[in-house]
């Protein structure tokens, strides 16, 4: 249980430094805020792919819901700005 909310929260802070990356500007956010809608982007995306229907029959590397997790992260991000009112420099 332990290995995986520190696994969370791993996968949550690469995928809220991604979405940064993808984003132009400068988000000024915090690292705590980052992580969190990284993990946020990445349960939401995920979800939403198998939902779709996606398989991962062979195993290995889910790399369709990380792509996901990084693109909902972005837009979790851009919609935590907008709600915030902090500007993208």
């Amino acid at each position: 249980m332990l290995a995986t909310i520190i696994g969370a929260i791993i996968v949550g802070a690469i995928i809220g430094a991604l979405a940064r990356l993808v984003l132009p500007g400068k988000q000024s956010i915090s690292v705590l805020v980052t992580v969190i809608l990284g993990i946020l982007g990445s349960l939401i995306a995920t979800w939403l792919v198998y939902q779709l229907g996606y398989s991962n029959g062979n195993g290995g590397f889910q790399f369709i819901p990380f792509l996901a997790g990084i693109v909902v992260a972005a837009l979790l991000i851009v919609g935590y700005g907008m709600a915030t009112n902090k500007r993208q420099v």
